[in-house]
């Protein structure tokens, strides 16, 4: 599986940008998709995931309410709308996908095998 996360830039808070992950592969609809971002000097952390199922989706507390995960199995695309935007929120935005992974785990960007390039968002106040 390849990914090929897009749609990053460079906005003012309050803006928003809709990040894209194209995804490589015939099981795009039978894998978890998840995005991790990572702000300078700091760890890699979870955004939102979305199993496969569609059942539910998971977000991190600090995007909740603000940030929409949603996947097209037709385009074999993953999104992350991203609306009201803070500067907090400026990092490279990674997308992750695995085959199957436990709930208790899709937070953990350890569980996901693999992963696309990254995509810069940058948010000034």
């Amino acid at each position: 599986v390849q990914l090929q996360a897009s749609g990053g830039g460079s906005v003012q808070a309050g803006d928003s940008l809709r990040l894209s992950c194209a995804a490589s592969g015939p099981t795009f609809s039978d894998r978890v998709m998840a995005w991790f971002r990572q702000a300078p000097g700091k760890e890699r952390e979870f955004v939102a995931a979305l199993p496969r199922s569609r059942s539910a989706t998971y977000y991190a507390d600090s995007v909740k309410g603000r940030f929409t995960i949603s996947r097209d199995n037709a385009k074999n695309t993953l999104y992350l709308q991203m609306n009201s935007l803070k500067p907090e929120d400026t990092a490279v935005y990674y997308c992750a996908a695995d085959r199957s992974i436990i709930t208790s785990s899709i937070r953990n960007a350890n569980a996901y095998t693999y992963w696309g390039q990254g995509t810069l968002v940058t948010v000034s106040s």
